[in-house]
């Protein structure tokens, strides 16, 4: 089988649609990165989908007054629907269905006969009046690491992961005004404390390839005893667990991370035409194959810390080589909330903005390192001062000689389009991805070519650039060098000695 590399942006909760926040971290990163590693040579697999197995869903539903069941459907369908406005086209996407079920109660059932899980008592928030335990989102309190409010499972604060037991004055969701109380609870766990020399080893190895937050929680994690992290939990929404001892319970939602990538890079596989023995086939150590993934800094430790666990302990897998995390993206300075109406939709902007331009400035502002912050008005001002305006002052200039048949290219021009392709690679390719480098990238070297005073004796050189230019940018400016390239094949090296200019598109300025 060939090496690829699997690139994986995991699914949002099942909840609602893809919102501006969303976009401007993983998808879009992860669609940025799919795509240049193709236009490189590279053979790539993208998949993504959606997360229908955690309480949010519930707990939203009934904020909603609509079944569980309804929400997840109609919200997978918003997902989808919100991806492809905005360019963004997985191989795989990740629906829940009786295959899904199967692979992830047979990933479990080979981690249980393999004796890497143990049945413990797990002391868990309970509601007398109920009957119920309650964890993940249908309990909040304060972080015991950082203090912040926030529902159990990943603190979207700090990145730990926080034990529903271990939450400071625990309160119901659902039932605020309910008194909690702490019970036990025999559970099927994973004790990640049994797994720290592989850990240890693990991370010392990716230390160079994480962003600082996910580096930091996973310093301050291996600094203390590991958890012993549950895999199953005493509630009713889920995936019934398939072992006696736990026969009332369900697979706990974030510990089916792995399952659900092995599932979603085969439904890539496939929608290429390949034809899989089985869901992890593509994962096994001897094919070479690269994952990759992209998301939130708060989801590190589930499919980081657990996910290497438990890969370590099934063995013959390979490992993730990169996490390419993000941070929050804000809303006019405020956090994105489906609840308070605080939120824009890709597709509600891509219905008034060329989505070429949306992509650019969601790239320019990304949150790669730190929060950063969407106003339409600033899309609108930036975007015109950094791409639409140069663009087409750039594509007027080469359109001009359109016609003229082949002009020759200097061997000055093919040495600057190396270094541009150099530049370019340094911000897109895997290893060091940086969305926000890659729009920095592409803005100089737009203003670089726009400030080019073209004349009869550099117009193949300046026309050439222009090309190599346009490959570059086609990750991001998907429909710009859909409708100006013949290919979007990125070159290993300029070789051209000459070349025929064409009539380039224009771009339409956003708030017009």
């Amino acid at each position: 089988m060939q090496q690829r590399t699997l690139v994986i942006a995991p699914g949002p909760t099942a909840n609602g649609d893809l919102h501006l926040g969303h976009l401007a971290g993983p998808f879009l990163a992860a669609d940025v990165c799919a795509r240049y590693a193709r236009a490189a040579g590279h053979d790539v697999l993208f998949g993504t989908g959606v997360h229908f197995t955690q309480n949010y869903i519930v707990t939203t539903a009934r904020r909603l007054g609509v079944p569980p069941e309804e929400l997840r459907v109609r919200s997978a369908g918003q997902v989808e629907q919100t991806l492809a406005a905005m360019g963004i086209r997985p191989d795989g996407f990740v629906r829940f269905g009786d295959r899904y079920v199967k692979t992830v109660r047979t990933f479990f059932e080979r981690l249980h006969s393999s004796g890497a899980l143990r049945l413990r008592g797990v002391r868990f928030p309970y509601a007398p009046r109920t009957g119920e335990y309650l964890t993940d989102a249908y309990v909040r309190g304060g972080c015991p690491v950082c203090l912040a409010d926030g529902c159990a499972g990943l603190c979207e604060n700090c990145g730990h992961w926080i034990a529903s037991g271990d939450l400071i004055d625990p309160r119901s969701t659902l039932h605020p005004e309910d008194p909690v109380e702490l019970r036990e609870k025999q559970v099927l766990v994973l004790p990640l404390e049994d797994h720290r020399e592989a850990l240890v080893a693990y991370f010392a190895r990716q230390g160079a390839t994480m962003r600082p937050r996910l580096a930091q929680m996973i310093e301050e994690i291996l600094a203390r005893p590991l958890p012993d992290y549950p895999v199953t939990l005493p509630i009713a929404w889920g995936i019934p667990a398939p072992f006696p001892e736990v026969a009332d319970q369900v697979i706990y939602a974030d510990a089916e991370t792995i399952a659900w990538s092995m599932h979603c890079t085969a439904l890539a596989a496939e929608e290429r035409g390949e034809v899989l023995a089985a869901d992890d086939e593509l994962w096994f150590s001897e094919t070479g194959n690269k994952v990759v993934y992209f998301f939130g800094s708060d989801a590190g430790f589930a499919f980081a810390v657990v996910g290497a666990a438990m890969l370590e302990a099934l063995g013959g897998y390979t490992l993730p080589e990169h996490f390419v995390t993000n941070e929050f993206y804000e809303l006019d300075h405020d956090k994105f909330s489906t609840s308070r109406g605080h939120v824009v939709s890709g597709r509600e902007l891509a219905a008034e903005v060329p989505r070429d331009v949306i992509r650019f400035y969601l790239a320019a502002t990304s949150p790669d390192f730190q929060r950063t912050n969407f106003t339409r008005e600033a899309l609108d001002r930036v975007a015109g001062e950094r791409l639409v305006r140069p663009w087409n002052r750039v594509a007027d200039k080469a359109g001009s000689w359109a016609g003229r048949g082949p002009l020759p290219v200097s061997g000055r021009s093919r040495e600057a389009a190396a270094r541009l392709l150099e530049r370019f690679a340094a911000a897109c390719e895997v290893r060091r991805f940086n969305l926000t480098a890659a729009a920095f990238t592409l803005s100089e070297q737009l203003a670089r070519l726009d400030r080019w005073e073209v004349g009869p004796a550099d117009a193949g050189d300046f026309c050439h650039e222009v090309d190599v230019f346009l490959r570059c940018a086609a990750p991001l400016l998907i429909d710009l060098a859909g409708a100006g390239l013949p290919d979007r094949t990125i070159p290993a090296e300029p070789h051209a000695t000459e070349f025929t200019p064409v009539r380039l598109p224009r771009l339409a300025e956003p708030g017009r």
